[in-house]
């Protein structure tokens, strides 16, 4: 069973899957992730959607790429998570199938091609303090926690 993070889907909406690939990125003692700047800003892990006839590790690549203009290698799979929200920029309503990776960032190569998305290095506990949701700080402790001498 894939554990649910978040808020408790509301029975009055109707959510459409949308699964997606996410990574943990060490990097030098610290952790890229990406700030998404508008209104607001919002810390996550790098990633994102997966397209139809997408593997979740094609999408992980492209997302990582398109969100920070990193190339990674070696992705392992951490685990999953679902969690249940409105996503204004597509005007859905969403039960997300996070599925997260651990993968070693080998070379920034581009700027990244997102609107309003920016590469953050972070420690640990500023990634725990700053990720935006749930399941990306649960994911998050789990890899600091489990990374322990």
């Amino acid at each position: 069973m894939i554990r649910r993070v978040g808020q408790v889907p509301r029975t009055d909406k109707v959510y459409r899957l949308r699964a997606g690939a996410y990574a943990i990125l060490p990097l030098n003692g610290r952790f890229l992730t990406v700030a998404q700047v508008d209104n607001d800003v919002e810390i996550m892990l790098p990633g994102g959607g997966i397209d139809p006839g997408e593997s979740p590790l094609q999408a992980l690549h492209r997302e990582v790429i398109e969100e920070i203009g990193w190339r990674i290698a070696y992705p392992r799979r951490l685990g999953a998570f679902r969690r249940f929200v409105f996503m204004p920029e597509y005007d859905l309503w969403a039960e997300k199938l996070c599925h997260v990776y651990v993968a070693r960032p080998v070379r920034q190569i581009a700027e990244p091609v997102e609107p309003d998305h920016h590469a953050m290095v972070l420690s640990g506990t500023e990634a725990i303090a700053a990720l935006g949701n749930d399941g990306d700080r649960m994911f998050m402790a789990r890899y600091l926690a489990d990374s322990r001498p």
